[in-house]
């Protein structure tokens, strides 16, 4: 970068030539010496080299860096830390960092991670040899020269010897992502087993190109380094076992530089003889090694060559991701090696004249639409995507249509008695059918108790009321399947099952005495769960409606009450949990799947010998998924109930999964709005996007819906969007 105005012309005898950047401590410039010699120099902030604390900072790292002498570190050519500004200059590397390396072109391949791994090592030992502990060890502090990596900036490392050197009131200082567990819980112990933690850090980011204990903040990122294991996913074989005893919590459990240094020159492959040095993106091949990284041409469709470590450029946008599992775990076989190459197999095709738009559900509606009164759209809103249309509801708002391509909002129903505040009723879209939108209404009294409910078709294009049937307050909900809605009404003795065109009813369906009965949709059908103690135990009927002529199947289920999850070739799946959530977890323990045939009766229970833990489970494409509050997503079998795979993402207390109509790609979301898509098949983290929200609320779970390609959420502080997943980070048009 150019010199700015204000910029001295030159520092201790060094003219300056331009800027390299500016950090919290000072600006870096490039200059010369006056034999000509190349060098970085940095300046300390005017405003901080009054400050003893700063001063004695920038002190410390000039001796620090004096003490430090080896072929992957920076030597010091010049310094006066009593100078006004103080200033420090040390031998000019030209090559960029490792943070922008991998932020312009993705992560290293495998033959590049050996040159900088071993690099990195011998910095290290070098750092720890002289008493010095860097401290700071991270991708902005290795820069790529011609020759290997040069590691930086040693402004926050202390001497070996010294544990009290600027730590003495407790002070955090480092980078969360890449800083060791001692660093948060006592900085004065750090020694050099921190640098070799923040260096396992370092490399997983490299291969993989987000760090094991990324979160969306510092605060959350610094927990996960104390408290959680490190998420690993896409570090495979011999390398991850050396990069887990790396991150280990305890120092004493982790390897030493030298130890280091003999196996990664074991396990790292060095490129082949006749390899290019520029690797371009290929085809699946023969040839041996492993795949953690994906490369493509710039943009201009240039592509630059590098002397030093072969670096693999990035792949762009949908070709990056589609290809991420190949290139992760190896290829594919057969057809799937075409489709990991085809952007619309895997995506899907977006909606004629889709953009990614953001909104909220208290948005100004169209023309002649109001709000509710006292409508304030401080919920999350729970959606129904149908026909380009997105219908949404939830607790004090009112029913909606959305466009799902535009985001606009096209009417907004006033179902709500007038002078009713919207703190006092919940909305729950239970399906759309025929140009009919079916709602079920709750009302609350003023003082909090007592309710009013009532099932409502709405005409789909207008907002306006066709049919509305009051049902009982003490009952479990409503259902909608197949073009029948299921309530109880009167007194509560059946299931009345109207239709969903016009209201009519078609059956009473009795349901047990003494039973509390809930009416359940799963796979476009309808169903009833009718449970009630006996003796201390719970007793489970399951009904099995004809939604053409409202007859009844019974079922004597042993399963679990509300543990129904949908259905696998024909038969009724259950999945049980010991009902006891996980300390200091929301999650549960889930223990037994239990398979019901719906015409005999047969059951099929198979016990788990994995305890899957998990919020309510998904069952989807014939696979099930749990999802923890910490992230961990795993697939498993219905029919076997074996562990399919398992992945690790970086989501706070993610919903249900949903998988996109191919069964191809499996979506979660948090609370944020952050979401993570993962491969059906083997599990690989394809992407995860940034955060939406500005609130955190942790009373929703949130869900991906799909239009077309197109994928459709909300968060919890209200914020609805959507997403291409060929490009989840393209910036959202506000509406």
């Amino acid at each position: 970068m150019p010199l700015h105005k204000g910029d001295p012309r030159s520092v201790g005898g060094h003219r300056l030539v331009d800027r390299l950047g500016a950090g919290g401590m000072g600006i870096v410039y490039r200059a010369r010496s006056r034999s000509g010699r190349e060098v970085a120099v940095k300046v300390v902030h005017a405003e901080y080299a009054q400050d003893p604390v700063f001063r004695a900072r920038f002190r410390q790292e000039i001796e620090a860096a004096r003490r430090v002498s080896g072929a992957f570190t920076a030597a010091v050519v010049d310094a006066d830390p009593e100078a006004e500004p103080p200033w420090m200059a040390t031998q000019y590397v030209p090559g960029q960092s490792l943070a922008a390396r991998i932020r312009d072109h993705g992560p290293l391949h495998v033959t590049e991670l050996r040159p900088l791994a071993l690099g990195l090592v011998e910095a290290l030992r070098d750092i720890h040899r002289a008493g010095v502990v860097h401290r700071d060890l991270k991708p902005a502090n290795v820069l790529l020269a011609e020759d290997g990596p040069r590691v930086i900036d040693f402004g926050i490392s202390r001497a070996a010897e010294n544990h009290h050197a600027l730590t003495e009131t407790g002070q955090v200082i480092g980078t969360p992502p890449f800083m060791s567990p001692e660093q948060f819980t006592d900085a004065r112990t750090v020694g050099p087993a921190s640098d070799v933690f923040s260096l396992g850090a370092l490399l997983v980011y490299c291969v993989t190109g987000r760090g094991p204990f990324d979160a969306d903040n510092p605060y959350l990122s610094g927990y996960r380094v104390v408290h959680n294991e490190p998420v690993l996913d896409g570090v495979t074989g011999s390398v991850r076992a050396v990069l887990e005893r790396c991150l280990a919590k305890e120092p004493a459990d982790r390897p030493q530089p030298d130890e280091l240094a003999r196996e990664f020159a074991d396990i790292l492959p060095e490129a082949s003889p006749g390899e290019p040095e520029t690797l371009m993106l290929r085809r699946p091949s023969g040839r041996s090694g492993g795949l953690p990284l994906a490369g493509a041409p710039t943009a201009t469709g240039h592509r630059p060559r590098w002397r030093g470590p072969r670096m693999l450029l990035a792949v762009s946008g949908v070709l990056a991701a589609a290809l991420t599992g190949y290139l992760l775990l190896g290829p594919p076989s057969g057809d799937d090696t075409a489709r990991a190459n085809s952007a619309v197999s895997r995506w899907g095709t977006l909606p004629t004249g889709w953009k990614p738009w953001q909104t909220t559900a208290s948005a100004v509606a169209e023309q002649g639409v109001k709000k509710a009164p006292g409508y304030e759209g401080s919920r999350a809103p729970a959606c129904l995507p149908g026909d380009g249309a997105l219908y949404c509801a939830g607790s004090a708002l009112l029913p909606e249509r959305i466009d799902a391509t535009t985001g606009r909002t096209l009417w907004r129903s006033g179902i709500a008695p007038a002078g009713i505040p919207a703190d006092r009723y919940v909305t729950t879209v239970l399906g759309a059918y025929e140009g009919r939108v079916l709602v079920e209404l709750t009302i609350t009294g003023e003082d909090g108790t007592g309710q009013a409910q009532s099932v409502l078709a709405l005409d789909d294009a207008s907002g306006r009321r066709i049919w509305s049937h009051a049902i009982r307050t003490d009952t479990l909900g409503s259902a909608y399947a197949a073009g029948v809605t299921l309530t109880q009404e009167d007194d509560g003795s059946a299931v009345t099952v109207r239709s969903a065109r016009d209201g009519t009813v078609r059956r009473r369906v009795p349901v047990p005495s003494g039973y509390d009965c809930s009416p359940l949709a799963a796979d476009g059908r309808p169903y009833v769960e009718c449970t009630t103690e006996e003796e201390g135990s719970h007793a489970t009927k399951f009904l099995v409606v004809d939604p053409g002529d409202g007859s009844v199947r019974a079922l004597t289920s042993p399963a679990q009450q509300r543990s129904f999850v949908g259905v696998r070739d024909g038969q009724l799946v259950f999945v049980e949990s010991d009902d006891r959530p996980v300390t200091n977890s929301p999650d549960l323990i889930y223990t037994r799947i239990v398979r019901v045939d719906p015409l005999t009766g047969k059951r099929v229970v198979t016990e788990l010998a994995d305890r899957f833990r998990g919020g309510i489970p998904t069952l989807s494409h014939g696979t099930l998924y749990f999802a923890t509050s910490s992230g961990l997503v795993t697939a498993v079998s219905p029919l076997t109930g074996a562990r399919l795979w398992q992945s690790r993402t970086s989501l706070e207390t993610p919903g249900t999964a949903s998988v996109d109509e191919s069964g191809r790609t499996v979506y979660l979301a948090g609370g944020s709005g952050r979401v993570a898509a993962l491969d059906a098949a083997r599990g690989t983290l394809l992407w995860e996007s940034s955060a939406r929200a500005d609130v955190m609320d942790s009373g929703l779970l949130p869900t991906v819906w799909f239009d077309k390609g197109a994928l459709v959420l909300a968060t919890s502080d209200g914020t609805l969007f959507t997403l291409d997943p060929a490009h989840p980070d393209r910036k959202p048009v506000p509406v």
